[in-house]
C-alpha cells in the first residue's frame, strides 16, 4: 500500500528542517494557554503585594514610615486619654445622680456608664479622624497611622477603632482596656491592638 505523503513519509512523523507546527496549535508548556514558557496566568498575583501588605516575601507595608511606637508610652498615652474622658463623665454622673434626689458614690451609676462610653468615643473618633493624635498620644509623641500607607484614619477607620475602643467602657472599662493593653504588647509584627487590628491602623511615632 503506497504512502499518503510524498516520499513515502508517515503522516504521524515529526516536521524535520525546524519546521515550526502549525500556527492553530498553542506552543509547547502549559495546555491550559497560560503565559510565555507555559507560564499559568494564575501564577503572578493581580494586586502586584499583599491586600494587607504584611504576607510572606511582600513588601513590608512600614517601610518609609516612623517605627513603631513603644507599648509604654501607648500605656502612658491611654491612661491620659481615659482621665481626660472620666473628669466630664464623672461630673455627669454626679449632675444626673443628684438630679434624682440621690447621693453620689464613689461607684458609677448606668447613666455614668452611657456618658463615658459616649464621650470616650466623640474624643477618639474626631481627633484621630483629624490628626491621628489624641491628646495623650501628642504629649507622648506618636500618632495613630493606617498601615497601608501611614495617612491619618479616615472616618471609618477612626470609628471603628473608637467604637472598640470605648463602646465597651458602658460596663466594664478596667478589663476592657487591660485586655486591649495586653494584646498591644504581644501582638506581632506590627503591635496592634484589637481596635488596630479591626480599623486596619497602627501606632506610629510622631514625626517632630
Amino acid at each position: 500500500m503506497s504512502s499518503d505523503q510524498p516520499g513515502g513519509g508517515s503522516p504521524y512523523d515529526k516536521p524535520s528542517g525546524g519546521q515550526q507546527p502549525p500556527p492553530d496549535q498553542p506552543p509547547p508548556g502549559n495546555p491550559y494557554g497560560g503565559g510565555p514558557g507555559g507560564q499559568s496566568p494564575y501564577d503572578q498575583n493581580p494586586y502586584g503585594q499583599q491586600p494587607y501588605g504584611g504576607g510572606p516575601g511582600g513588601p513590608d507595608p512600614l517601610a518609609g514610615m516612623p517605627p513603631l511606637a513603644e507599648a509604654g508610652r501607648r500605656l502612658l498615652a491611654r491612661i491620659i486619654d481615659i482621665i481626660i474622658v472620666l473628669i466630664p463623665s464623672y461630673l455627669l454622673d454626679w449632675a444626673s445622680v443628684g438630679a434624682q434626689g440621690s447621693h453620689f458614690t464613689a461607684g458609677r451609676s448606668a447613666v455614668g456608664g452611657i456618658f463615658t462610653a459616649g464621650i470616650g468615643f466623640l474624643y477618639e473618633f474626631l481627633m484621630t479622624r483629624a490628626t491621628g493624635q489624641t491628646v495623650g498620644k501628642r504629649l507622648l509623641g506618636m500618632r495613630a497611622a493606617m498601615l497601608d500607607n501611614g495617612r491619618v484614619p479616615d472616618s471609618y477607620a477612626a470609628a471603628i477603632r473608637a467604637a472598640i475602643l470605648w463602646l465597651p467602657a458602658f460596663c466594664c472599662s478596667c478589663v476592657w482596656f487591660l485586655v486591649i493593653g495586653a494584646t498591644i504588647v504581644i501582638d506581632r509584627p506590627y503591635k496592634q491592638g484589637i481596635h488596630d487590628k479591626a480599623a486596619k491602623t497602627v501606632v506610629v511615632q510622631a514625626t517632630p
